[in-house]
């Protein structure tokens, strides 16, 4: 046995441990913010067919620029609010951005007119900027490369249990149409949602914590170890003069840009189905004669993001244990993009919904690896830099997808034309994936995935 492998099994016992205080302290506190965060910047679209749309006189493309303008407060401070996380600490600045973003969350229970909900929108954008990248970035500054494909997992399992959870929620919090405060039921959606924002961004500032070195619920040799493997694996991405990148090297990669790009089709597909399967389900009943009422419809809602969590899961751990591979998220891609389309050709709704559900599990499974291969070649600001800027121009779909979507509905009277841009978006991500595979930038080589099998959170 070699030395590194004698090192390895000597240290399994602490390393497991390590991990798996990890995966029980901090990344389900870090989901439950991440599902706040969602629950807020979704609840726009239960809130549209729901009542909102007709007070507030709504158009289809009036309603996609409001739930997108949110992304243009979002991508303009981006990088810039990583770079105060990396330097003020994840712990603070994570705890500022939910309180803030809660805050204006609140203000959409009295919200008037479409100029006002384009205004908060925007500053919704502008408070949430860089809390997604930033827990990424912090969950990476905690975990081995090695282990981060399981650990990402388990944080993205809040993004579709947040629509499991939350579409029926919502639901519930409609229906109380003048039961509180006399408020009509979406109004109070909004306010009900905003509240646990501020809550749990208090709690944050006084429960996590920045480093291993602070948390005193690790032993100091689950801190040694965590620390130590950080610290070589951080060494290991230093160029041969020893100066690490910085910002405007990032600005200049090309394989930053090119996740960009990636990221950005999956982004397209996922808030194409956050903003309008609602709505598309409130169709079922010109397109199929059914009638569902609010609670049903959030429930219908739900059902394809049980199985994407289900799934998101899985596909990950296969990942780990494999080590990644490019079709751990071209295949998503491709599946994603022959779906989505086709779910409007279906002769039911259950059909419709069996379809999107494909659509859901697809999208879901490639998201937590396609986030592992930032931090396999940028450290420390570059990190902070990079993952900002690939989540700021990906989240250019964001703006993109429900504005094109409103759009291409208003203009075309349907839904046909707008499903086959999300799936020529996907398509795009699959191709590039396979363009960066080529360059021997995305599989992992055997020493790394037989790393995988002797670490801590491989199966026994």
């Amino acid at each position: 046995m070699d030395t590194m492998s004698t090192a390895r099994h000597g240290e399994s016992d602490v390393a497991r441990s390590a991990i798996r205080k990890v995966a029980v302290r901090l990344v389900p506190f870090v989901a439950l913010m991440f599902f706040i965060n969602y629950l807020d910047r979704t609840a726009i679209g239960f809130a549209a067919p729901n009542g909102m749309n007709d007070d507030l006189a709504l158009s289809a493309a009036q309603f996609g620029f409001a739930s997108g303008v949110f992304f243009i407060g979002y991508i303009i401070l981006e990088v810039p609010s990583n770079l105060a996380l990396h330097r003020f600490g994840a712990r603070r600045w994570l705890a500022r951005i939910m309180v803030t973003w809660g805050i204006v969350a609140l203000l959409f229970t009295w919200v008037q007119d479409f100029t006002q909900l384009a205004v908060l929108r925007f500053l919704l954008g502008v408070a949430e900027a860089g809390f997604f990248p930033g827990a990424i970035l912090f969950l990476s500054l905690w975990v081995p490369a090695r282990y981060r494909s399981r650990i990402l997992a388990l944080f993205y399992l809040a993004q579709p249990l947040t629509t499991v959870i939350g579409a029926p929620l919502a639901g519930v919090l409609i229906q109380q149409d003048g039961t509180f405060f006399g408020l009509e039921g979406w109004r109070f959606m909004f306010f009900a949602v905003a509240l646990p924002a501020i809550i749990v961004g208090v709690i944050a500032w006084f429960y996590l914590a920045d480093r291993p070195a602070d948390a005193k619920w690790l032993t100091k040799a689950e801190q040694t170890w965590l620390t130590r493997e950080l610290e070589a694996e951080h060494k290991s991405k230093a160029p041969s003069d020893g100066r690490h990148p910085g910002i405007r090297s990032v600005f200049g990669n090309g394989r930053v840009w090119l996740l960009s790009l990636i990221y950005f089709g999956f982004i397209y597909g996922l808030y194409t189905l956050a903003f309008f399967l609602p709505a598309i389900i409130a169709e079922f009943e010109a397109r199929f004669g059914t009638t569902f009422n609010v609670l049903q419809e959030g429930l219908i809602t739900a059902i394809p993001y049980l199985p994407a969590a289900v799934v998101l899961y899985l596909w990950s751990r296969d990942a780990t244990r494999r080590g990644l591979r490019t079709w751990h998220i071209a295949v998503p891609a491709f599946a994603g993009a022959v779906s989505i389309p086709l779910a409007l050709f279906a002769g039911s709704p259950v059909l419709t919904i069996a379809i999107i559900t494909v659509t859901a599990c697809a999208i879901f499974a490639a998201l937590p690896n396609f986030w592992t291969l930032p931090t396999r070649f940028l450290t420390g600001v570059a990190a902070a830099a990079g993952i900002a800027l690939i989540n700021t121009m990906g989240n250019l779909a964001g703006f993109a997808a429900p504005y094109i979507t409103g759009a291409l509905f208003d203009w075309t009277g349907g839904y046909v034309l707008p499903m086959f841009v999300v799936g020529g978006f996907m398509l795009l991500s699959g191709v590039l994936m396979v363009v960066l595979a080529r360059r021997g930038q995305v599989d992992e080589p055997p020493s790394v995935a037989a790393s995988h099998a002797d670490g801590p959170t491989a199966d026994r």
